[in-house]
């Protein structure tokens, strides 16, 4: 298989919150040529039910031969091998694993959305993804990273 430019998102905020993140990119860089982690961000919780810890949020982007399902299967299997849960939407969480972009692939599934379907939003993923990849382009607006960023950020 050819390689696929892959992004994705990097949080948690349940016990050692850096302690997770690095384990996930360890965890991930056999899988990513070219890997390229951006600055890890402290940010409050976003759209959650009820109050939450603070996240630390990354984006990582790089190379991969793994097919989408592959991959996602791969990010589940890290997030459920840190100890997370899912007892209900947006709960807390000790690791999050979301697939931001898939090699400008666009696939909306009842198992996977990509690009990530409220990424856009989410200044937590466009902030860091702009640092490492500001020119990658979203396959469904046609929209810069970047620019993405300076709407939201005009937006707010």
């Amino acid at each position: 298989m050819e390689l696929a430019a892959v992004a994705i998102a990097i949080g948690s905020n349940l016990g050692d919150r850096r302690a997770h993140l690095t384990w996930a990119v360890e965890q991930l860089a056999p899988h990513l040529a070219d890997l390229r982690l951006s600055s890890v961000l402290e940010t409050e919780p976003f759209d959650v039910p009820s109050p939450q810890p603070p996240y630390l949020n990354a984006v990582i982007v790089g190379d991969t031969r793994l097919a989408v399902d592959d991959l996602l299967r791969l990010l589940l299997d890290l997030e459920r091998s840190r100890g997370r849960r899912r007892p209900s939407l947006r709960a807390p969480r000790t690791l999050d694993l979301d697939l931001i972009f898939y090699d400008g692939l666009v696939v909306d599934t009842p198992e996977l959305t990509v690009p990530h379907p409220r990424f856009r939003e989410r200044r937590f993923v466009l902030a860091p993804l702009a640092e490492i990849a500001p020119g990658w382009q979203d396959p469904v607006s046609g929209k810069a990273v970047g620019e993405l960023l300076a709407e939201l950020d005009r937006a707010s």
